[in-house]
């Protein structure tokens, strides 16, 4: 989806959210990809472990698609132990454990315990194997936790760039506020309630002028719906005016209709 906004800030900063680290990423491009769903995600913080094709390498700036403040950050290391040195829990992806005893959590449990630890100080870093292979049983050994998605039993399998997504966008949402439903007033705003009322009670008087409150005793309970209709359909200021302009036109177009008009035909 194309969602870029050159003129908001984002979120992104060194030092903020887990260390990604690829061992041995065999293509440019799939680091590139990387580098773009990190970005996706505010994570500036990309280690490689000796990557096959040498660093800095040109296609993976080619495929970062603008994510370069991630790419000119990249850190080369010459062994795992080395890129992970610095931090204070390392959760490792893989799906197969290898008869290793280790907690395995989903992508969201992970995000949530990434959060906590940073809140308490802690550096955290997830750690990706090989595009064919996967991680050795000596990577594996490293971590503290290993994260597992539950997908389709049948087709589980994840390309890097898929699986570094997974887990940054994890871990975003465990510290977002976004409300996850909200109404988009496209510059305009909620009406008053002063506006809707005045909306309603003419309203009603051109629905009384009608004969549509019948039989009188329901005629209550038939405004009370009218106006929790409306109530819900929670109008802009805008809104409400084009229900003014709306039942004008209605009016006019009734008067033009009505028989016995001067200079009409009798």
């Amino acid at each position: 989806m194309a969602g870029t906004n050159r003129s908001r800030k984002g979120v992104g900063t060194a030092g903020a959210g887990p260390a990604v680290v690829l061992v041995a990423p065999q293509m440019g491009e799939n680091i590139g990809m990387v580098a773009r769903a990190m970005l996706n995600c505010g994570l500036l913080d990309l280690r490689l472990v000796a990557p096959r094709d040498g660093w800095p390498n040109p296609a993976a700036e080619r495929a970062a698609s603008g994510a370069l403040p991630v790419i000119e950050a990249a850190r080369l290391f010459p062994t795992t132990e080395a890129a992970v040195a610095d931090l204070h829990r390392l959760y490792v992806t893989t799906a197969r454990p290898r008869e290793q005893v280790k907690v395995i959590v989903t992508p969201r449990r992970a995000g949530v315990e990434i959060r906590a630890a940073e809140a308490a100080g802690e550096r955290v870093g997830l750690l990706f194997g090989p595009e064919r292979t996967g991680l050795s049983n000596d990577d594996i050994a490293l971590g503290d936790a290993i994260v597992q998605v539950p997908l389709n039993p049948a087709f589980a399998s994840l390309n890097l760039a898929q699986a570094v997504l997974l887990l940054a966008y994890e871990w975003y949402q465990a510290g977002d506020a976004t409300p996850p439903r909200e109404l988009h007033l496209g510059g305009g705003r909620p009406a008053e309630k002063a506006q809707l009322i005045g909306f309603f009670e003419r309203l009603e008087g051109v629905l009384q002028e009608m004969g549509f409150f019948h039989p009188p005793e329901k005629a209550p309970g038939m405004r009370r719906n009218l106006r929790s209709l409306f109530d819900r359909a929670a109008p802009t200021d805008q809104e409400v005016r084009t229900l003014h302009g709306l039942l004008s036109a209605l009016l006019g177009a009734k008067l033009k209709r009505a028989p016995g008009r001067r200079g009409e035909a009798e």
